[in-house]
């Protein structure tokens, strides 16, 4: 069937429901001729009589009900899906996938999701968390959450939090027993856990930096996880130096239960960006998401 039947298929199925061209004519906002004229080039293409027409009436013939009765149905199902389309429009509805790694979920999705879901029952959310550098659109996210300084530059990128920085901890009965490293080199003597990553299947190499000079230190101890709240948990045991978002540690080092060392050498940086193709269209629900999302200094949560 050639794509330009589907018009003049649901003409047919008007006509024959209205039983006369001129009622179907009104309600295709088309003149009675036209609309005739249309009905018979179909019913060339297709090598049959759809309609018997007299002065007085029009009915479908044997052919055309069988076209009414198995074309009809699926022309309304297409009207509803496109009603449908329209409806989501003009309300935020429908599934939005992200993927972010544990720590955004923790302290910035999930805080600010769970009002916007509450008011917004017909918005879905699909959360992936992973470690590792996503690529959205071969993997078929709408967005993802990373920090900023990983982003590709095709990206859109909204900041979802304020600048962070790494901080290296330990607790006061590590340090009771362990000199203070005074510079990261130092950190090398010391028992570390460490974190590996899934992206490169490699140890994460510390970075550190002061007055523009960077350091990479690898270190070594018991412990390697893959999870950054696995880590916590081992430095908050007293198993060693752990390096550590300062924003999942900051009650713990206001409790004491944590002690920062080598501050100077930890710089702010570029804090969580919700990453998505500049190519994008986006829903009602993809936007509410990121209107959500969208970091405002002086913003809780």
């Amino acid at each position: 069937m050639n794509r330009q039947d589907l018009p003049d298929l649901s003409a047919f199925v008007m006509v024959a429901r209205e039983r006369s061209f001129t009622r179907a004519a009104a309600q295709l906002g088309v003149t009675p001729s036209a609309l005739s004229h249309g009905i018979r080039g179909l019913e060339e293409r297709l090598g049959v009589r759809l309609l018997n027409r007299t002065t007085r009436s029009v009915t479908p013939t044997e052919a055309g009900e069988r076209v009414l009765r198995s074309v009809a149905f699926h022309l309304d199902e297409i009207e509803t899906h496109v009603a449908a389309l329209s409806d989501l429009r003009e309300r935020p509805a429908g599934t939005v996938r992200i993927t972010a790694d544990e720590l955004s979920l923790q302290t910035v999705l999930w805080p600010r999701l769970r009002g916007l879901l509450a008011d917004h029952p017909d918005i879905k959310v699909e959360i992936e968390a992973d470690y590792r550098l996503t690529d959205i659109v071969a993997e078929r996210f709408d967005a993802g959450v990373r920090l900023g300084d990983l982003l590709d530059k095709d990206m859109i990128a909204v900041p979802v939090s304020p600048p962070m920085r790494m901080l290296a901890v330990a607790t006061p009965g590590y340090f009771a027993n362990h000199d203070r490293p005074r510079t990261p080199q130092e950190l090398t003597t010391h028992r570390c856990i460490n974190l590996r990553l899934p992206t490169y299947g490699g140890l994460y190499a510390w970075e550190f930096e002061r007055n523009g000079r960077a350091l990479r230190v690898r270190v070594d101890g018991q412990l390697i996880f893959n999870s950054i709240f696995q880590v916590r948990d081992a430095a908050l045991d007293g198993f060693g130096i752990a390096y550590l978002m300062e924003t999942m540690i900051g009650d713990d080092l206001d409790s004491g239960a944590l002690e920062a060392v080598l501050e100077d050498w930890s710089p702010p940086f570029s804090g969580y960006h919700l990453y998505y193709p500049s190519r994008r269209q986006p829903t009602p629900a993809f936007a509410a998401i990121v209107e959500a999302l969208r970091y405002r200094p002086g913003r809780e949560g």
